[in-house]
C-alpha cells in the first residue's frame, strides 16, 4: 500500500478529492445563490443583471447530465480540481507533499469548491490565464497569443473584476507593452468577449452601472473595513492562514510569473481594502488570490523546514475542522437554527406548499433566494416581485412577470402575514400565501427620464418636472387599457447617501399616462440641501412597489 501511495500519489489525492466532493455535492442541499443561477441556466444568455454568462452555462452543463444537486455542482466541482492541478504545474520546485499540505491546509477550497457560484471559474480561469502567460512569456508565437486572448476572455466571461487580474499583471512587466502580441492577445481577448459587451450595450451598460454606482455603496462603517480585514485572515486558513499569509508575502519572486502572481496578489487585497472605505466587500471578493497564496507560499516554504514542520502540525486540526463542517451540510445533527436553516431546510415543505398552491405559478415577496431555491425544488414557475427600497436582481429582467400578467398566481411571504389569507409553518418560519385570480405588477414598465445628468433645485419649495418617455411593451399597454380598475399608484422614492428618506405621491395612473399621452409630472420635493437619488415606481393594491426607473441624481442647493 505504502509503495502504492508513492508511486501514485497525485491519484490518489486528486482521485479523494473528486470522491469526496461528488458525495458533497450530492448530498449537500443547495444554496440560496446556487438556486439563483440555476434560473439564470434557464435563460441562457450573453449576460445577467449581476454578473457575466460563465456560472450559468457550467449549470447547464451538469443539470443536463443529473438533474439535481450533482448536476447544478459538477462542472464548478470539476474546475476545482483542474484548479489545483493547473496550480500544481506552475511551480518550479515542486514538492508534492508540501503543495498537497497547503490544499488541504485551505479549508475554504475544500468545503465551498464544489459551490456552483462565480467565484469558482474565476479562480479556474485564473490559474490557466497564469499558465498561459507562463507559456507566453516564454515563446510570443501566435499560438501562445491566441491562448492568452482566450484565456482573458474566460476569465472575464467568469466575473467582471477579473479585470484587475490583467491589470496587476501588466503593471508587473511594464515590458509586455512594447511587444505587438500583447496587443493581438488583448484584441483577440475583445472579440471573444464582443457578445457580452454587446449585450451590456443593449441593456444600457446596466451591470456595469449597478457594480460601480448601485452596488457596494453604503454610509462608511468602521466594521466594513475590520470586517474585510479579519475575513482576508481567516479565508487562507483559517488555522494555516496565519503561516501562509505571511510566507506569500515574504518570498521573493525569481521570475516574471511570481512577480505577476505577487502584484495579483498585493493588487486584489489593497484594491479592496479601499473598497471597504465605500462599502461593505464580501469575503469571497479575493478568491482569485488563492492561486498566488499556494504558489507562493509554496516557494517560500519549500526553503523552510521550521514553518513547514508548524504547518503540518495543524494540518490535522483543519483537517477536523473541514470533516465536522462537511458532516454538518450533510446531516442536520446540529441543534443551530441559522446552519438548520441553510442545509436542512428546504427539502420537504416545497413540496407540500406545492400541493396548497395547486401547482400553479408562485409569487415571492422581495426574494431572489427564496423564489429561485421553491423553484429548483418544487419545478414551479417562481417569480421575485422586488421592493423599490432594496437591490434589483435578474427577476427584474427576466420574461416571468410578464408572462404572468393577469394569470392565477399564489404569492407567498415570510414576512406581514397579517395580508395572506393562509400560512404554513416550515423549517424557514411560518410562511403565508394567497391565492390571486389575476396577478398585476409592472416592475417592467419603466420611466425613462430624458435628462440623464444630475438634476440641481435651490430651496426647500421649489418645484421640480421631471421629463419621461414611458417604456411599456405591447402587452403591459394593451393590459393596462382593458383592465378597468387597476389599482395602482405611482410615486417617487426619495434616498440618500444611507438610505431611503420618503415618497412623494402622484396624482397619475398608468392609464392617465398611456391615454393622455403624458410625459413629465411636477413634484415639490420639500428637502434640506444634500446629494439625493429619485426612483419612479408603481404599487398595485397590496403588492410591493417596484423598480420603474433607473436612479435620478438630484442636487438641493
Amino acid at each position: 500500500m505504502k509503495v502504492f501511495l508513492q508511486k501514485n500519489h497525485r491519484l490518489t489525492f486528486y482521485g479523494l478529492w473528486l470522491l469526496l466532493g461528488l458525495m458533497q455535492s450530492g448530498l449537500t442541499e443547495l444554496q440560496d445563490d446556487e438556486a439563483y443561477y440555476w434560473v439564470y441556466s434557464q435563460y441562457l444568455d450573453w449576460g445577467y443583471f449581476d454578473h457575466p454568462p460563465m456560472i450559468a452555462v457550467l449549470v447547464k452543463m451538469g443539470y443536463a447530465i443529473f438533474p439535481n444537486e450533482l448536476g447544478v455542482r459538477l462542472f464548478p466541482l470539476l474546475l476545482n480540481i483542474f484548479s489545483l492541478v493547473i496550480i500544481e504545474k506552475l511551480i518550479d520546485k515542486k514538492n508534492p507533499r508540501l503543495f498537497y499540505g497547503i490544499a488541504l491546509s485551505m479549508a475554504v477550497i475544500q468545503v465551498t469548491g464544489f459551490v456552483a457560484v462565480p467565484d469558482i471559474p474565476l479562480i479556474f480561469f485564473s490559474a490557466l490565464f497564469f499558465f498561459c502567460y507562463k507559456k507566453f512569456i516564454h515563446n510570443y508565437s501566435l499560438i501562445n497569443t491566441f491562448l492568452l486572448g482566450l484565456s482573458v476572455a474566460l476569465l472575464f466571461y467568469s466575473k467582471y473584476h477579473a479585470v484587475l487580474i490583467v491589470l496587476f499583471v501588466l503593471l508587473s512587466n511594464i515590458r509586455l507593452f512594447t511587444k505587438y502580441q500583447t496587443y493581438l492577445a488583448g484584441v483577440i481577448a475583445l472579440l471573444l468577449f464582443a457578445p457580452h459587451l454587446w449585450w451590456q450595450y443593449q441593456h444600457d451598460w446596466v451591470s456595469f452601472r449597478y457594480h460601480l454606482f448601485e452596488s457596494n455603496v453604503n454610509a462608511y462603517r468602521v466594521s466594513f473595513t475590520a470586517d474585510y480585514i479579519i475575513g482576508q485572515l481567516l479565508l487562507p486558513g483559517p488555522i494555516a492562514g496565519f503561516i501562509l499569509l505571511p510566507a506569500a508575502f515574504l518570498y521573493k519572486p525569481k521570475n516574471h510569473v511570481e512577480k505577476a502572481l505577487q502584484y495579483t496578489m498585493v493588487g486584489l487585497y489593497a484594491f479592496f481594502l479601499l473598497s471597504s472605505f465605500r462599502g461593505k466587500v464580501e469575503g469571497n471578493w479575493t478568491s482569485p488570490v488563492l492561486v498566488s497564496l499556494i504558489i507562493l507560499s509554496h516557494q517560500f516554504l519549500n526553503e523552510k523546514l521550521r514553518w513547514q514542520k508548524v504547518l503540518f502540525k495543524l494540518l490535522p486540526i483543519t483537517l477536523l475542522l473541514v470533516l465536522f463542517t462537511r458532516v454538518i451540510m450533510i446531516v442536520d445533527i446540529l441543534p443551530v437554527k441559522t446552519i438548520q436553516q441553510r442545509y436542512h431546510a428546504w427539502k420537504e415543505w416545497p413540496a407540500l406548499m406545492k400541493e396548497k398552491t395547486k401547482g400553479l405559478p408562485v409569487v415571492f415577496s422581495n426574494s431572489y433566494q427564496r423564489a429561485s431555491k421553491y423553484w429548483f425544488y418544487t419545478g414551479q414557475i417562481t417569480y421575485s416581485q422586488n421592493w423599490y427600497r432594496e437591490r434589483r436582481n435578474n427577476y427584474n429582467f427576466w420574461p416571468v412577470e410578464d408572462s404572468l400578467l393577469g394569470k392565477p398566481v399564489y404569492f407567498l411571504d415570510k414576512y406581514d402575514l397579517w395580508r395572506l389569507a393562509d400560512s404554513l409553518k416550515t423549517p424557514i418560519g411560518w410562511v403565508g400565501y394567497k391565492y390571486d385570480s389575476s396577478f398585476t405588477s409592472f416592475g417592467k414598465v419603466q420611466f425613462k427620464i430624458e435628462n440623464k445628468k444630475k438634476l440641481e433645485i435651490k430651496g426647500i419649495d421649489t418645484a421640480l418636472t421631471l421629463k419621461f418617455n414611458l417604456a411599456a411593451t405591447p402587452e403591459y399597454v394593451d393590459y393596462i387599457l382593458k383592465t378597468p380598475q387597476l389599482n395602482d399608484t405611482i410615486q417617487v422614492g426619495v434616498f440618500n447617501s444611507v438610505g431611503w428618506v420618503k415618497d412623494m405621491m402622484t396624482n397619475l395612473s398608468l392609464k392617465e399616462i398611456i391615454q393622455q399621452k403624458i410625459t413629465r409630472i411636477t413634484i415639490t420635493p420639500q428637502l434640506s440641501p444634500g446629494k439625493y437619488y429619485l426612483r419612479f415606481t408603481i404599487r398595485c393594491g397590496n403588492y410591493n412597489a417596484t423598480h420603474n426607473s433607473d436612479k435620478i441624481g438630484l442636487v438641493v442647493d
